[in-house]
């Protein structure tokens, strides 16, 4: 997975960036097929917010949490897209049976 890390308002040092990529990785654990992140790092008078774009197969997620603090921000970013990731796995996912107990086409 690709991560493109951009701030605003506040300066990208590698402990974030690390921790970003960190938290990102996880989202691999569930999904295979997450090509890209677009993650914006910002802060808005008191509040610190974390967003992020995801590019997986068929479909773009997106999420964005504000927190008092940047690390308690990026925590609840990537809860919010493990969740959206995990229930578009589910859509993707063909919950009918292939065989057994369905009619064919000639209702026989």
């Amino acid at each position: 997975m690709q991560i493109n890390l951009s701030g605003h308002h506040v300066e990208v040092t590698p402990a974030l960036r690390e921790y970003v990529k960190n938290k990102l990785q996880r989202l691999e654990r569930h999904f295979d097929n997450v090509t890209n992140a677009y993650v914006v790092l910002s802060i808005e008078k008191m509040r610190q917010k974390a967003e992020a774009t995801i590019h997986v197969s068929r479909g773009h997620l997106f999420a964005d949490a504000i927190d008092v603090d940047m690390y308690a921000a990026i925590d609840a970013l990537a809860d919010k897209l493990d969740r959206q990731i995990k229930r578009h796995k589910e859509k993707l996912t063909d919950h009918h049976r292939q065989d057994g107990g369905q009619k064919n086409r000639n209702g026989t």
